[in-house]
């Protein structure tokens, strides 16, 4: 018997959205096309995946038992296209990353010499990107590997991958912000002052309360952070390397924070060898 990706994707995002038009959204596809897929999918494992009765379908018992497996599924078909693509080494002529300025070169600075000597043909591009925004970058196709801070949940035509690497992100102020002059500093002393925040093309308008600027990048934020007009949420590692010694760590409860990194790519138009050679480095961390 044969279960399509696409009627397995749209079946794992439908549940863990918690509707169809939300899977719809995440699959930059049309309602009915993803209401189709699942209900071609229960005719051919002819079970019933989803109760339709209430405002927002729920999942059968068979649905919670297919739910696992169609994950495992999806996963081992994305690690069988890597094996296919390495076998082939059919070689891109380009490759873009769509990259997050909490990674640091620092980590590994030979890494880039070794992508020249191993394809030295290969077109390589790198796009500044953070969040959702290097998520849209991959599922246009603009990207064919993303690097990012780990999200909580991304869409089933990503495949991802956690990176060994973490970042601290710290609380920081410019030396002529008045908060650099305290020892602690409470939430109430940050929610009266003004934060400089990261901003992405595809938050959806959110924001944090209070007085905000915002930046699409973090060279940005820190910039701002810098001049003393707000405090900064930063990665430790670019605020070594670019921060030049004019930026201050407050000291707040539950900082710093640490985050982890994930790699990711699409799970139906995967980069080639040069960009599996790139996610494989990125996952070794050496």
């Amino acid at each position: 018997m044969k279960y399509s990706p696409e009627g397995l994707q749209a079946f794992v995002e439908a549940a863990e959205q918690g509707s169809f038009s939300a899977a719809a959204r995440k699959l930059n596809k049309s309602q009915s096309t993803v209401s189709s897929a699942i209900a071609n999918l229960e005719a051919d494992l002819g079970v019933e995946l989803f109760v339709r009765t209430g405002r927002y379908p729920k999942l059968t018992e068979a649905g919670l038992k297919v739910l696992g497996f169609a994950k495992q599924i999806l996963d081992v078909a994305g690690r069988l296209e890597e094996l296919s693509i390495r076998l082939s080494d059919n070689v891109e002529p380009k490759l873009t990353v769509g990259l997050t300025d909490v990674y640091s070169w620092y980590h590994d600075r030979h890494f880039l010499h070794d992508f020249a000597s191993t394809y030295p043909e290969v077109e390589l591009e790198w796009v500044d990107a953070e969040g959702e925004d290097v998520i849209g970058l991959v599922l246009s196709g603009r990207a064919h590997v993303g690097l990012l801070a780990s999200q909580q949940s991304y869409p089933t035509d990503l495949v991802f991958r956690r990176v060994p690497l973490t970042t601290r992100m710290g609380i920081y102020v410019g030396h002529s912000h008045e908060l650099a002059k305290k020892k602690y500093i409470h939430q109430h002393d940050l929610h009266s002052a003004r934060q400089i925040y990261l901003n992405t093309e595809r938050r959806g308008g959110q924001r944090p309360g209070g007085r905000v600027w915002s930046a699409t990048d973090y060279i940005m934020v820190l910039e701002m952070a810098e001049e003393g007009f707000g405090w900064a949420e930063l990665p430790l590692e670019l605020v070594q390397q670019y921060g030049d010694g004019r930026l201050v760590e407050l000291n707040v409860e539950g900082y710093p924070r640490i985050i982890n990194l994930d790699v990711l790519w699409s799970r139906t138009n995967p980069p080639g060898p040069a960009g599996i050679w790139l996610i494989n480095r990125f996952m070794s961390n050496h």
